[in-house]
């Protein structure tokens, strides 16, 4: 028998285990409130955005409405959304009558007197190319996603492909690197902030996903993955950046320089 055991000390209590019969209550209290929070989150962020869109076009339109055609003359309570009816209707037609002859006509000779006016004619002809660039249904800008080396060697970047350079733009970039595209690389988390630059067609690998997956990707930083099979996915890429690897090598080595070559001038230069 030990001394301790003679002096009646008693062995070190057991270490408590983790509880039974499942989570702790703070646990699942917890897991409730982010479940609510995930579900409750994006409905009331979406209401009140439609809402502030609604309030903000009855601000702009209201006031020239005159006072006996508004709702509220013969109804007790405000109607929301009046402005914003209003202008629907009066887009609707406007374009209407910008479709006929004699619209087209009005419009001709309001974009005739826009170009006489100096400072004016400059900002309607921008927006005027914005506009039908975003919304015509035979544009076809950021309909495509693709992928670009960058920053470096070995680092892809999410682009979205936009209109082909122009022919003032086309002849005069490097006819040696062949076609090139107009291309559009958007920042994270920001999307409406990024680099426009001119890059030859071998160098982009197009992605057969919508834009619209893109964007969630680069506004997630990664987080949101676009739908489908990953491990496909992921080979599927791997394979087309083999294939632009090779093909770049392929040209450094028809203008007779060795890989190794190629990349030690690279480095030099950045």
């Amino acid at each position: 028998m030990t001394s301790s055991n003679a002096r009646g000390d008693s062995p070190p209590p057991p270490e408590p285990g983790p509880p039974k019969g499942g989570p702790h209550f703070g646990a699942r209290l917890r897991n409730y409130f982010l479940t609510g929070l995930i579900v409750a989150g994006p409905v009331a962020i979406t209401l009140w955005l439609t809402w502030s869109f609604v309030t903000w076009v009855d601000g702009l339109i209201r006031p020239f409405i005159p006072q006996q055609y508004l709702p509220e003359t013969y109804l007790p309570w405000r109607v929301p959304g009046t402005g914003l009816v209003i202008a629907f209707v009066g887009l609707t037609l406007l374009g209407f009558l910008a479709a006929n002859l004699v619209g087209r006509t009005l419009v001709e000779m309001g974009e005739s007197l826009l170009d006489r006016m100096p400072l004016v004619r400059s900002i309607y002809k921008g927006l005027k190319q914005v506009f039908e660039t975003l919304f015509s249904e035979s544009g076809s800008s950021f309909r495509t996603v693709g992928l670009i080396e960058f920053p470096s060697p070995g680092m892809w970047s999410l682009v979205f492909l936009s209109q082909p350079p122009s022919a003032h733009v086309a002849e005069r970039l490097p006819a040696a690197a062949g076609e090139h595209l107009s291309v559009f690389m958007p920042c994270t988390p920001n999307p409406t902030t990024g680099f426009f630059f001119y890059v030859p067609r071998a160098r982009v690998i197009e992605l057969d996903i919508p834009v619209e997956a893109a964007a969630k990707l680069i506004m997630s930083a990664g987080l949101i993955q676009p739908d489908g099979d990953d491990d496909s996915y992921q080979k599927r890429l791997a394979a087309l950046a083999a294939t632009v690897q090779a093909a770049r090598l392929a040209q450094e080595a028809a203008h007779g320089k060795a890989p190794d070559e190629a990349e030690r001038e690279k480095a030099a230069a950045e």
